[in-house]
């Protein structure tokens, strides 16, 4: 498995790659939550147990630095402005979140120019990096493979529902969220879930007796899934 960075984009840092063999076929773009980086999640990749063949390859940007108001002002690595908290909603800056659609686009078209093209790109993302998942995949110009949002929500379902591209309709969705979330309540998780069947899609909706974190017995499950899409 090599281990190895993409310069060329517009992030502040490149973003890591893992390998799980030589000539990926398929590309899955993992985008962490408030405050990690892209190492965050390299760790799960071992433990995906994918086979050799086809060959994967994993990308983890790091979000920008900005400011967060509702952690008072500190800047951190961040995918968009949170301006306030409550149990079953968020405020946030939509003009960030658009912004790291864009960025994300970019990792996706760079992947078309490696010899991925977006119809065997999964989106993946923790939380926040689960929002601009949801976001990026299902207002895309055309069909990804999938979509892996973790613990996450839809913080402005509007952008979404006005950006869905009908064409995303069957992209299968994997979705999953902890029953002890203090972070993100699981309320918000579910009504992310409702507004996907809004649009007609039915995802793979996973509850773990967690709270904001991921388990080993999702992180089976989310291998499971990926093994039926990977071939």
């Amino acid at each position: 498995m090599s281990l190895h960075s993409s310069p060329g984009l517009v992030f502040d840092t490149p973003p890591i790659e893992l390998e799980t063999g030589p000539d990926p076929r398929y590309s899955v773009i993992w985008m962490h939550g408030l405050g990690a980086d892209g190492s965050d999640f390299e760790p799960v990749v071992p433990a995906l147990a994918l086979p050799r063949s086809p060959a994967v390859r994993f990308l983890f940007p790091h979000a920008p630095y900005r400011a967060v108001t509702c952690n008072a002002g500190y800047v951190m690595r961040a995918w968009y402005d949170i301006v306030s908290l409550a149990p079953h909603s968020r405020q946030i800056d939509e003009a960030g979140l658009l912004e790291s659609r864009t960025l994300v686009r970019q990792l996706i078209q760079r992947e078309a120019e490696r010899g991925v093209p977006g119809e065997r790109v999964i989106l993946a993302g923790f939380s926040q990096g689960g929002a601009v998942a949801y976001l990026t995949g299902l207002t895309h110009p055309t069909p990804l493979a999938g979509i892996i949002a973790l613990s996450t929500y839809i913080p402005s379902p509007g952008l979404l529902v006005d950006g869905f591209v009908e064409a995303n309709r069957q992209v299968p969705v994997f979705a999953a969220h902890g029953t002890h979330d203090d972070v993100v309540s699981p309320a918000l998780g579910e009504h992310a879930v409702e507004v996907l069947r809004q649009l007609g899609i039915e995802p793979e909706w996973h509850r773990y007796p967690l709270p904001h974190s991921v388990s080993l017995e999702e992180i089976a499950d989310i291998g499971r899934w990926l093994r039926t899409l990977v071939h």
